[in-house]
């Protein structure tokens, strides 16, 4: 993987230097009313809370009544507080009566996931089979215990020669599969994906011994999480199926009930220890990538089925987060500070961290990752955020992605709301890079990406030496007696490094063999084909000896048939005929290019009266016909406003234009734009890359009440009215109703581009009126005494009846200059 970090450019405009080498922010007339404002402000607020104090002294009354006066005040206010959260309480549970019970049902009693997601589905008769067919499984993992794993231990370690298994009964209790989902379209037509939700909470009884003194078991265990099955490659005589492949492609949850001597594991500080560490040898199983395979024909390759070709690698942009909650506090929490954020990316088991950007709530990282990807739609990129402490890390947010999306798209770049905290997004950008076999696709990166893909799956070794000693010996050529009493003794405990650059990898451990078995895979990401090789180690597990070397250049591949080596390869400076088998496959990283969008053509519409509407009017036409729609950059809005917005001999000398056409037949008045007022307007508005923001609201309908709900939940990249930002509320319409009576409003956020608000508005009507109404909503700059500044920042319309109201919708919507647009759709 690869990071590049680029400083961010300094601020301008926001001040000018001193002489002395201080700064400070221009004198503008702006500047001196918000001073003046707030110290009167400030002075109105020092009258109101000293006066009683004053009068008190002036009246000769005790200091004892103002202490009782500021205590009544302060438990009225708590409990005013106290009241206002449950009767919101009760409101929101009203309102999402549902949800709030589907969660907690869900929290309690482990329900079955088919009733969340409508696409997976119940399963009752496979349950009853696993419920028939559980004692013979048991039987079957009895089996398995005794003669591989106790085997495996045994051979772990010289002080566990002597344990064994006492006793092994998987009880009465099945697995239950909560739901299934089956994925046939998304997937090659050759094979059938399903993904199974298990539960398993059984009364397992296992006892193991050690030396006769020392006894542990387990009595009891859970096991959660979701498995998926491959049934490839579909064939076209019985079984019907090539083999079966199933793996998790998250890591299940564990709990453990110990007993014995392991008791001791019960307790906190040991038990994420011991079930760690039991996750990690199920995850070095059946955890992506690692699967479990059953082929049931002989056609079928193990290796192929054990360790296929990833389905391709995400480069994924950590570009910048904004709005993060701010963690650190000062003085026993009254004062907050800022936050010391750093991300952490992971894509299964591949993770990695970003640099730490220190007291900012809005960091920029431009950092950059590649991750393989086995299975998409699967695997998710989890992104986590962090406020780096000396003590502990706290955390500011998270959020998933699927990466089916990403393979689906081709490229997303977007804003992403973080998860479990109250604010912050942060900005990524994802490309989607397939592997090609053709090797005139090689474009080597100038910006450290990688340009391929080494896939290798480590298969055997065979003859092995035991030790550096016994090669040593070899060369030597040793009498036969010695020999002979060398090829008698047991084999080392040996595993293999791989290493491409500074990367490296290592295998599990094979114990005491002379042919050991590893049937394991590896990816790296290649970065100079020409000049980088394939470094192989096997070494000895606890002196790390030598027992022999292997080197393959890179630039090898490029010339054989698919770029593919499949064979045994003999070992440098090892035995006389060590070898190790192994298949190396490099693939080309080819950036696939997003699908085409589709082209809207708008509607004809009346042309207004006004020969400056005429103009405006067909130019808009134009661009909107012309420009695809782009719902994850904003090069549509920048293209309208560098088009639209140009002077031209009509704009400079128009006055105003009427939306009438444009609008709904009950606009106001104030859904007009004045051009000439304020005219620096477009100017800045192209400075500002031709966009006037984005609002987030969340439409839906209350049915128990019969009420509209509208959530307006923030704003984010507004146009900034003035040096300090932007002092923006949000003011709603339910059209047909357009009168100061029907208006709803929000508070004013001030002197910010990205405002938090919060607040929801109910409109009575009932649910068929509000699927014929449209709502107009509008972002404005309260600009009190400022005169000179623009009032109205953007606006949009919504029409509900293409909305699902009972089931409520989230989505931000792109602001548009005042008249320019009739109805606009999620992220325009």
């Amino acid at each position: 993987m690869s990071s590049d970090v680029n400083p961010s450019a300094p601020a301008e405009g926001l001040g000018e230097k001193l002489p002395f080498g201080g700064s400070a922010e221009k004198l503008t007339p702006s500047n001196v009313n918000r001073v003046l404002m707030e110290f009167l402000v400030y002075f109105l607020r020092s009258i109101v809370l000293f006066y009683p104090v004053y009068l008190t002294g002036a009246l000769g009354l005790s200091i004892s009544w103002v202490l009782l006066c500021m205590l009544m005040v302060t438990w009225w206010g708590k409990n005013r507080q106290w009241k206002d959260r449950r009767v919101g309480t009760a409101i929101d549970f009203v309102d999402n009566e549902t949800q709030v019970v589907s969660e907690e049902m869900k929290k309690s009693l482990q329900m079955a996931t088919w009733i969340h997601f409508a696409d997976v589905e119940k399963v009752h008769w496979l349950n009853k089979v696993l419920d028939q067919a559980w004692p013979f499984f048991g039987m079957f993992m009895e089996k398995l215990l005794r003669e591989n794993i106790q085997l495996a231990v045994q051979q772990s370690n010289s002080e566990l020669k002597t344990f064994t298994f006492t006793k092994i009964h998987f009880g009465h209790v099945p697995l239950k599969i909560t739901g299934i989902k089956a994925f046939t379209h998304e997937v090659d037509h050759k094979e059938v994906v399903l993904d199974m939700n298990i539960c398993y909470d059984g009364d397992v009884d296992i006892d193991a011994e050690l030396k006769s003194a020392i006894t542990a078991g387990v009595k009891g265990l859970k096991l959660q999480g979701m498995i998926r099955v491959i049934l490839e490659p579909l064939i076209g005589q019985a079984p019907l199926v090539g083999g079966v492949t199933f793996f998790f492609i998250r890591r299940p949850e564990l709990t453990i009930n110990w007993t014995g001597m392991t008791n001791i594991l019960d307790s906190p500080a040991f038990s994420s220890l011991s079930e760690g560490t039991i996750m990690d040898t199920i995850a070095s199983l059946m955890v992506l990538p690692n699967r479990m395979c059953f082929p049931l024909i002989d056609q079928v390759k193990v290796d192929q089925m054990r360790f296929p070709l990833p389905r391709g690698v995400v480069r994924v942009h950590l570009l910048e987060a904004r709005n993060l909650v701010a963690k650190d506090t000062y003085m026993f929490g009254l004062v907050k500070g800022k936050s010391d954020p750093y991300a952490k990316l992971c894509v299964g088991d591949q993770r990695v961290k970003s640099k730490t950007v220190k007291e900012n709530l809005d960091p920029t990282w431009n950092e950059v990752y590649e991750f393989v990807v086995h299975e998409a739609p699967g695997q998710e990129l989890e992104v986590e955020l962090y406020d780096e402490d000396t003590d502990k890390d706290d955390f500011v947010g998270r959020y998933h992605l699927d990466l089916g999306e990403v393979k689906k798209r081709k490229e997303i770049d977007d804003w992403f709301t973080l998860e479990d905290v109250p604010n912050g997004e942060v900005h990524l950008k994802l490309l989607w890079l397939s592997l090609q076999s053709d090797s005139s696709l090689l474009k080597e990166s100038t910006e450290g990406h990688a340009c391929a893909m080494l896939a290798v799956y480590l298969d055997n070794a065979s003859n092995l030496p035991k030790d550096r000693s016994e090669i040593e010996d070899h060369h030597k050529k040793k009498h036969a007696r010695e020999a002979r009493l060398t090829r008698k003794s047991a084999g080392p405990s040996s595993f293999v490094e791989f290493s491409i650059a500074d990367k490296l990898q290592k295998s599990k451990v094979a114990f005491a063999n002379k042919d050991p078995v590893w049937e394991e895979g590896f990816t790296f990401f290649v970065h100079d084909i020409k000049t980088q090789q394939l470094f192989i180690q096997v070494k000895e597990s606890e002196k790390k000896t030598q027992l022999g070397v292997l080197r393959l250049p890179l630039s090898r591949f490029l010339n054989i048939s698919n770029m593919t080596l499949d064979q045994r390869f003999l070992l440098e400076q090892s035995g006389a005929n060590s070898q190790l088998k192994l298949k190396a496959t490099l693939r080309m990283l080819t950036l696939e290019k997003p699908p085409p969008k589709e082209e809207i053509t708008p509607p004809q519409v009346n042309q207004p009266m006004n020969p400056g509407a005429d103009a405006a009017t067909s130019v808009s036409a134009l661009s909107s016909s012309t420009i695809p729609v782009d719902y994850s950059s904003h090069r549509r809005s920048s293209y309208l406003a560098s088009e639209t917005l140009r002077p031209t001999a009509n704009t400079t000398s128009m006055r105003r234009y009427d939306s009438h056409s444009l609008l709904s037949d009950n606009s106001l008045a104030s859904s007009r734009f004045d051009l000439a007022d304020g005219a620096p307007y477009p100017e800045a508005l192209l400075k500002h890359g031709g966009s006037l923001g984005e609002i987030s609201l969340t439409v839906r309908y209350a049915t128990l009440r019969n009420k509209l709900v509208i959530m307006v939940n923030s704003c984010r990249n507004l146009f900034p009215c003035s040096e300090n930002g932007t002092d923006s509320y949000v003011r709603l319409y339910l059209l047909p109703d357009h009168t100061w009576r029907h208006r709803k409003r929000t508070h004013v956020t001030k002197r910010t581009v990205n405002p938090v608000f919060n607040e929801k508005f109910e409109f009575d009507v009932s649910l068929e009126g509000a699927q014929t109404r449209t709502l107009d909503v509008a972002v404005k700059n309260n600009r009190m005494f400022h005169r000179r500044q623009r009032k109205d920042i953007g606006m949009v319309l919504i029409n509900l009846s293409q909305m699902d109201l009972a089931k409520g919708v989230q989505n931000w919507y792109k602001l548009a200059l005042q008249g320019t647009r009739k109805h606009s759709m999620p992220g325009l």
